[in-house]
């Protein structure tokens, strides 16, 4: 029998074609994999007739704002709406949906969870979670295969987004022999990918580049430069005019650093809590299990949490978890 966490693609493409109104959503401050598989599979599906609610909490970053049909991506406050199905995608626990989110999808009478996170607990009543795979855009990529749905150059655009955003442009160790695979797919069916690079990692706005020379000017090192960190304040976004998806990818250019195995982002939220963003270079360093001492988690080689602040000894206290983890492994 299946294991109840990784229902078959081709059940959920099932339940998808048998239901007419349809909610998809991702996790609170979307990144490029969230956007990506929610706009993916949300325009597949309406290509079949269907009438599909993308839901984004917070919105579309404004560094994906150049995707096709972004604009038709709902916030709250949402319609009134009845739906047959309703779908997370790329989010590892239910709450992480948003409140209002979450009550939306309260009136569907099914629930499919999709995801990529080994913490997801399967929240659903069909549930697909795969740790194995890079990117949640690349299971959607599998369902539409699956179900036969329609891959449009639109869904290509969004799902090829989400895959290199979450694979590093295809440089980190999660990334498959498939997943170049469904690139060259991709390719061959027209995708411009080309393009898409450009607009994903050469197309930045002047204040990500003033949020960046701080970054380089403050961040420090611990651990015999085997850990650098920076602080990232409400005053410094407020002076720069940050807008939301301005500060990814920036960790990855601190985890370039040669003597770095372990780079950690401390980002000020308005509501005085710490956001964590961690990673790791080193597949003995699982910085998810460093990240749930504090409640959070994600993946061994990228991870999350949230802390209380204020933001220096927020820091301070994760920092000492995350040293302690770094030394043993000399």
């Amino acid at each position: 029998m299946t294991p109840p966490q990784l229902a078959p693609l081709k059940d959920i493409a099932d339940a998808l074609r048998a239901a007419q109104k349809i909610a998809i959503a991702a996790h609170v401050r979307p990144d490029g994999d969230a956007v990506g598989s929610v706009m993916g599979l949300a325009l597949s599906l309406r290509a079949m007739g269907k009438t599909v609610y993308a839901l984004l909490e917070d919105g579309v970053p404004a560094n994906l704002a150049f995707l096709p049909e972004a604009i038709t991506i709902l916030t709250p406050p949402y319609a009134d709406f009845d739906l047959d199905v309703a779908v997370a995608l790329d989010t590892a626990s239910h709450e992480r949906l948003g409140a209002n989110t979450v009550a939306v999808f309260a009136r569907a009478p099914l629930l499919i969870d999709v995801d990529h996170h080994p913490t997801n607990p399967g929240y659903g009543q069909l549930n697909h979670i795969d740790g194995a795979q890079p990117a949640v855009g690349q299971i959607v990529y599998e369902l539409l295969c699956a179900g036969d749905f329609p891959i449009t150059d639109a869904v290509m655009q969004h799902l090829f987004t989400a895959i290199s955003t979450d694979t590093g442009s295809f440089q980190y160790s999660s990334t498959t022999a498939r997943t170049h695979e469904i690139a060259a797919e991709m390719m061959r069916a027209g995708l411009d990918t080309s393009r898409l690079a450009q607009l994903l990692y050469q197309t930045y706005p002047t204040r990500r580049l003033i949020l960046m020379r701080a970054m380089l000017n403050e961040m420090t090192y611990r651990a015999d430069g085997k850990i650098v960190s920076w602080n990232l304040t409400q005053a410094l976004m407020s002076e720069a005019h940050t807008e939301p998806g301005d500060t990814e990818g920036l960790i990855d250019t601190l985890r370039m650093i040669d003597t770095v195995i372990s780079a950690v982002i401390f980002e000020e939220l308005p509501d005085g809590k710490i956001r964590v963003s961690s990673r790791s270079k080193d597949s003995r360093l699982d910085v998810s299990a460093v990240c749930a001492q504090f409640g959070g988690g994600g993946h061994r080689l990228a991870a999350g949490a949230r802390m209380k602040g204020p933001i220096v000894q927020a820091a301070d206290t994760y920092l000492k978890a995350l040293e302690h983890e770094v030394r043993r492994l000399a």
